[in-house]
């Protein structure tokens, strides 16, 4: 499987997003991770659909786009035409998961499902057929900086076993040390926020990454 490396604009300096999205993408960065808070599916609200199309005009790496909000059905075309590449949205939401996964790829994106810690990996195993990746977060959804929890290893290695072509990602925590567990465990796209953005030297520090998941 191809280690793919996606920064989190979460971390990132949103006075400016330019910038940073450069940064990224002068540093090997394969996708730009952008997470949609609603302040009710989690306890935070972040950016929406109208910064998210700002951003597309002048970055050329895929959007990877975690809509960590109540109703992804109802607003799926919105991030589609901000030009989300992936959406991904979580198996605990309010919307009909079917019917979500349909409309993302009837816009022309890719879809994919995120579990948080507690939900078992089995919650999307119903619509597998359809998505081109899974998410698994490593921390509870809503706020970057929280702690890795090694303890969603298990739920990592029992997809990877039942799809060993599908992209495993996780997000929450990742850094040079903790991506080596989740690498090990079967995951193959990590999610960066702290680790990039704080970083001296970004670029050094995604291929460092990609290495050590690697490894």
């Amino acid at each position: 499987m191809d280690i793919k490396i996606s920064p989190s604009m979460l971390a990132s300096d949103y006075a400016n997003l330019q910038a940073e999205l450069e940064k990224c993408e002068k540093g090997g960065a394969d996708l730009i991770h952008l997470d949609v808070m609603d302040g009710h599916f989690v306890p935070n609200i972040s950016i929406g659909a109208p910064v998210i199309a700002a951003m597309k005009k002048v970055c050329g790496v895929p959007f990877d786009v975690h809509l960590m909000i109540s109703d992804p059905y109802f607003y799926a075309d919105d991030f589609i035409k901000a030009g989300a590449d992936i959406i991904t949205f979580h198996t605990e939401c309010e919307s009909d998961i079917e019917k979500t996964i349909d409309k993302i790829i009837a816009g022309g994106c890719k879809a994919a499902l995120a579990v948080k810690p507690n939900t078992p990996i089995d919650a999307v195993y119903p619509y597998l057929d359809k998505l081109s990746m899974v998410l698994v977060m490593t921390v509870e959804p809503g706020f970057g900086g929280q702690s890795f929890m090694e303890s969603t290893m298990p739920k990592i290695k029992e997809l990877r076993a039942k799809c060993p072509d599908m992209d495993i990602q996780v997000d929450g925590g990742i850094n040079t040390e903790t991506v080596k567990i989740a690498g090990e465990a079967g995951a193959n796209v990590f999610v960066a926020g702290s680790a990039v953005f704080k970083s001296e030297n970004p670029a050094g520090t995604i291929a460092q990454l990609k290495a050590n998941a690697k490894a």
